[in-house]
């Protein structure tokens, strides 16, 4: 593992105090910046964001998560209009004391960790080998730049 940055030859002055002062920090005795062949962690990391198997992680997030999130507020709000909206409604027993915006606000909780539950198994499912091989994927294409 390398502890040393790009920048650390530079003195933190941005003087150059050390042989070749003439050149400018980053340029060769030419003036013209040298050229990097092997790709920087950073290119390591754009070709995994433009890979198929990312974009395939993404779109099977995407089609759980907005869904289950627009359901999930549409859910909330419809028991916020009802309580402000409707409070005979509300109001109304279902069994003894228990009324229905008790019932109804137990089953936002519930509905909570069902989709909680939904949630966790989808990804393990659908998503979590796929990012896993990624993840393991863009380790070994940084770790070869270490080298």
């Amino acid at each position: 593992m390398r502890l040393d940055g790009p920048r650390d030859d530079a003195p933190a002055s941005g003087r150059a105090d050390h042989e070749g002062a003439g050149t400018a920090v980053g340029l060769d005795a030419s003036g013209a910046a040298p050229r990097d062949p092997a790709p920087s962690a950073a290119d390591v990391y754009l070709e995994v964001h433009r890979s198929a198997a990312f974009r395939e992680v993404r779109r099977r997030y995407r089609r759980f998560v907005v869904p289950a999130a627009l359901a999930f507020l549409l859910w909330y709000l419809a028991y916020v209009v009802a309580a402000t909206t409707a409070p005979g409604l509300m109001a109304r027993p279902v069994a003894g004391a228990v009324n229905v915006a008790m019932v109804a606000g137990l089953g936002q909780f519930l509905t909570t960790f069902l989709l909680t539950w939904a949630y966790a198994r989808h990804a393990r499912l659908r998503r979590d080998r796929v990012a896993l091989d990624l993840r393991w994927d863009t380790q070994e294409m940084t770790r070869g730049l270490e080298r």
